[in-house]
């Protein structure tokens, strides 16, 4: 299948482009509300429209795309289910949503961490990781936004670092992930006893056997189409012709 029009939508530098044959995208807009990003693209093969835009006002019409895919940025959206309303508006009828996202258990290790070591020094805690969503709201959210045949799958990735402090660095470094506590009434800093602790209660918890310690980064996958005539549809209740009763004698059957 090909796909005239395409969407990357929270593009960053253009990291999916780099992935795409111009056999399978003709022509690709890359949105994001970082203008910096964009202007630092990496160069494809595809022709690409660089956007500058907000993913809960996409500037475009209805039935625009045929496809639209998202990597690792929905997190820093304020409200999720408007963003995949918008992306539905601006798909096509039988376009599709490829969708990449952090999810629920993402730096479980480091919150928690954080957390205890708050409350230990100071006597409270306030969030210092984005808050991120479960994975049994994310089919609903997309159905509540009109797709149908919906895919949602979940996977873990461990990575392992010598210390918090150098996850800290990694998360925010501008040459890694560029990721920070999106969190509008989040605390500003952390004492330098409670970052010491928090350090400790990290190894002591969580580390390994040869004294670095993970970081599990929970991704969601999904998938969700806009309907179309064309598409196959589930057959009507009680249209069955065999039981589910029957299928110890399915060899018989055939």
């Amino acid at each position: 299948r090909t796909f005239p029009l395409a969407l990357d939508l929270g593009s960053g530098r253009g990291y999916i482009a780099q992935h795409l044959t111009k056999e399978t995208i003709e022509k690709l807009i890359q949105v994001d509300i970082a203008e910096n990003a964009l202007k630092n693209a990496v160069e494809s093969e595809i022709p690409t429209v660089n956007v500058v835009a907000d993913e809960e006002f996409l500037p475009f019409k209805e039935d625009t795309f045929d496809l639209v895919v998202s990597s690792l940025s929905l997190h820093w959206v304020n409200d999720l289910p408007r963003a995949f309303r918008e992306i539905h508006q601006v798909l096509k009828p039988d376009g599709v949503f490829i969708g990449a996202m952090f999810g629920g258990d993402t730096l479980y290790e480091l919150r928690c961490s954080l957390q205890l070591a708050e409350l230990e020094r100071e006597g409270g805690f306030s969030p210092h990781v984005s808050p991120f969503t479960a994975v049994s709201d994310l089919g609903h959210l997309l159905s509540r936004a009109g797709f149908n045949t919906l895919t949602v799958d979940t996977d873990e990735i461990q990575v392992n670092y010598p210390g918090l402090f150098e996850v800290m660095e990694d998360l925010q470094g501008k040459c890694s992930m560029g990721e920070s506590n999106c969190s509008w009434n989040r605390k500003p800093l952390l004492h330098r006893e409670t970052m010491l602790a928090a350090a400790a209660i990290y190894r002591e918890m969580y580390g390994n056997s040869d004294g670095s310690v993970p970081a599990t980064f929970q991704i969601y996958y999904m998938i969700g189409w806009k309907f179309h005539e064309s598409q196959a549809r589930p057959a009507q209740r009680g249209s069955a012709t065999v039981s589910f009763g029957d299928l110890a004698k399915i060899d018989g059957l055939l």
